[in-house]
């Protein structure tokens, strides 16, 4: 009876033990199983390329921003705003930043629709015609005769009739080609077209390809009060899962706040992802990006959007002919789910 009741007793611990060591194997399991499927995988496409102005992107990856979101990140180069947009609504990317101005142009002609802003990056337009000194451009009206080269569907190009109209330009003087967005600049510098459409913080780029010193024409002279950049995301995202789209958008901010203060270090880490990457042009990018960003004494949130503002935007757009009566902010900004100031 004593020895029965020793085995029985062996076993009984056995199997506790058993029990135990499978029970917190288990957890561990389970916490790690936890963990994997908590990263979502999501499909991020830069503005343009991937030049210093959109290095943020990679910071929040490098940093953890993204991780500690619940994001597994893939960062794919970006063609503009009229590439950036049909990638995201037809799912082959979740987010990705476009003009706001170039958004309401495609939205309101019926060439993109399905798809909100749901955080500002920029809060000016950086959208410029970049060209190099010795090409007979020095203002607006001098770009007439020219030939000048973007990619299909950029705010640059979407815009130009109207920043050609209030700048006093003929546009239908000046002649556009297509363009890549990893090539204009060589194509600038190869001396096949006199200008491109370009951001403003692309003048150390410009300057470190070309070997010349940039000239650039801004729209934000001609047309005040338009927003740069804004993170987009399709309709069916945002509407499905809005937590899920703050919490990204949020991580992407924390990377923009990052860059933006540490200018070199984010240099570094596009370096490190992207090869061809010049850093000290990179570092300057994002130098020059800061006071689009967050305008010197504005007090203005990173990532916020004003809706009096995108209203005064709408209605001198729709003044100069570019957009019809009766647009909305609430027609492509989701208010709910912009960060707040």
């Amino acid at each position: 009876m004593n020895g029965f009741a020793r085995t029985a007793a062996a076993v009984a611990l056995a199997t506790a033990l058993a029990l135990v060591s499978g029970c917190g194997g288990s957890d561990s399991d389970n916490d790690a199983g936890k963990d994997a499927k908590a990263l979502k995988k999501v499909t991020y496409l830069t503005s343009f390329g991937n030049f210093g102005r959109d290095a943020y992107a990679w910071v929040a990856k490098d940093k953890g921003y993204f991780e500690e979101a619940g994001f597994d990140v893939e960062i794919r180069p970006g063609q503009g705003t009229g590439g950036v947009i049909p990638a995201i609504v037809s799912g082959q990317a979740q987010f990705g930043p476009i003009d706001l101005t170039g958004g309401l142009l495609q939205m309101s002609s019926g060439q993109a629709k399905d798809f909100v802003a749901v955080a500002a990056i920029q809060q000016r337009t950086m959208a410029a015609i970049a060209t190099t000194e010795g090409n007979g451009i020095a203002e607006p009206k001098d770009l007439e005769g020219k030939r000048l080269a973007d990619t299909p569907g950029s705010v640059v190009r979407n815009l130009f009739p109207t920043y050609a109209r209030l700048a006093g330009v003929d546009s239908s003087k000046v002649t556009w080609v297509n363009g890549d967005a990893q090539t204009l600049m060589g194509t600038l510098a190869s001396g096949s077209v006199d200008g491109i459409g370009q951001f403003v913080v692309g003048k150390p780029t410009i300057e470190a390809v070309t070997k010349k010193k940039a000239v650039l024409l801004p729209y934000s002279d001609v047309i005040p009060d338009l927003y740069g950049n804004v993170l987009i995301t399709s309709t069916k995202i945002a509407e499905q899962d809005p937590e899920m789209v703050q919490r990204f958008s949020t991580a992407l901010l924390k990377g923009l706040e990052y860059s933006l203060a540490n200018s070199k270090e984010a240099a570094e880490i596009l370096k490190r992802n992207v090869d061809a990457t010049n850093p000290a042009a990179a570092a300057a990018e994002l130098e020059l990006m800061a006071a689009y960003v967050r305008p010197a004494g504005s007090g203005t949130a990173i990532g916020t959007l004003d809706s009096a503002r995108v209203a005064k935007s709408i209605a001198l757009l729709q003044d100069a002919g570019a957009l019809p009566e009766g647009m909305t902010p609430e027609q492509i900004i989701d208010f709910d789910l912009v960060p707040k100031a």
